[in-house]
């Protein structure tokens, strides 16, 4: 059952902001410098995102939609079915943080490595989780201003923009440069990761400090902090069973149905959290908090899915996954990786 290091650093960040939020002229410098972590940030994902290695993996259409129908249609249906837990089980903000963490994309890095564990098609997983973090610039934004509404920080034309400004510009300009960048981002992955981990430690210390100066801390009590994790407990069992026996019923073979079951159940922390900041303003720490248990609880519940799935047998007749055209082939094969 891991606890993610990262995580502990998080806690470590809101315990700092609790203590020493940012006021005043100190206030106004954490927000600029998050708000230019932000941008550099997501010009990094663009830099990073290959796009050949995308548009190879769409030879394998068929789970890649399968992976973003759960991610971006299934999750929010859930999402929005939760609204009548309000408040019986969590109050308006807790369910604003909930349904926001139904909206963002899919992890990348422990799909791959749960997918690997499991025995299952890492390529397709490799696919699956950039697919889901590219489509989720655009529509993770278009969902929350649509679903959220002025519950989410007050979305309007001013709010648009500086979405675009922030979030989507940047990554654009990642991926213009990447014919001259890409070496060296790939060179130094290790450096550029810490920089990314730090730039995130930097806007949740801002959002989170300027939580703590208005008070929004108030509004969770221990009840309401169980309910909410036991409500998450239940949405990941959720998907992780419909995205296991539903890939099953849509006669994805044993390999794919696993990066099916870690890409399509899971949620970025590293996208969402940036994304927050942008779209909640000033409650941007009670809106994460429900993305930042269910990382952890996300990454301890498929650490021992993966350690279970790795010492399933071999299925020996397992159905071919159909191909480009829809149609499955004849003389079924017996699980080969196809994506």
């Amino acid at each position: 059952m891991p606890i993610d290091p990262y995580v502990l650093l998080l806690l470590g960040t809101v315990g700092l902001a609790a203590l020493l939020p940012a006021r005043g002229t100190g206030a106004d410098v954490a927000s600029g410098a998050s708000t230019a972590a932000i941008a550099f940030l997501f010009f990094l994902y663009g830099a990073r995102l290959s796009t050949r290695e995308a548009l190879d993996g769409l030879k394998h259409w068929r789970l890649h939609v399968t992976v973003l129908a759960c991610t971006f249609v299934v999750f929010p249906v859930l999402g929005l079915a939760a609204r009548g837990l309000v408040p019986v089980f969590l109050t308006d903000p807790l369910y604003q943080g909930l349904l926001f963490l139904t909206l963002v994309p899919s992890t990348i890095q422990s799909s791959i490595a749960f997918t690997s564990i499991a025995r299952g098609n890492v390529p397709a997983a490799i696919c699956a989780g950039s697919f889901s973090s590219l489509v989720g610039i655009v529509v993770t934004p278009l969902l929350a201003a649509t679903l959220l509404g002025s519950g989410g920080g007050g979305f309007s034309a001013g709010s648009v923009v500086g979405i675009v400004l922030q979030l989507l510009v940047p990554f654009v300009a990642g991926q213009l440069l990447r014919r001259w960048i890409g070496g060296f981002v790939s060179r130094h992955r290790k450096v550029l990761g810490l920089v990314d981990r730090g730039s995130i430690l930097l806007v949740v210390y801002t959002a989170f400090s300027e939580g703590m100066v208005q008070g929004v801390w108030h509004q969770v009590s221990p009840a309401r902090l169980g309910g909410l994790l036991a409500v998450e407990a239940v949405l990941l069992a959720v998907m992780l069973l419909l995205t296991w026996y539903g890939a099953k019923a849509l006669r994805f073979g044993r390999e794919d149905r696993i990066a099916i079951q870690f890409a399509g159940s899971k949620k970025s922390l590293a996208a969402g959290l940036p994304m927050a900041s942008v779209l909640f303003g000033a409650q941007a720490s009670l809106a994460v908090l429900p993305l930042m248990l269910f990382h952890q609880t996300q990454l301890m519940v498929c650490a021992v899915i993966a350690k279970r799935r790795s010492h399933d047998p071999v299925e020996e007749a397992e159905v071919t996954v159909p191909d480009r055209t829809g149609h499955a082939p004849t003389g079924a094969g017996t699980g080969t990786r196809s994506g």
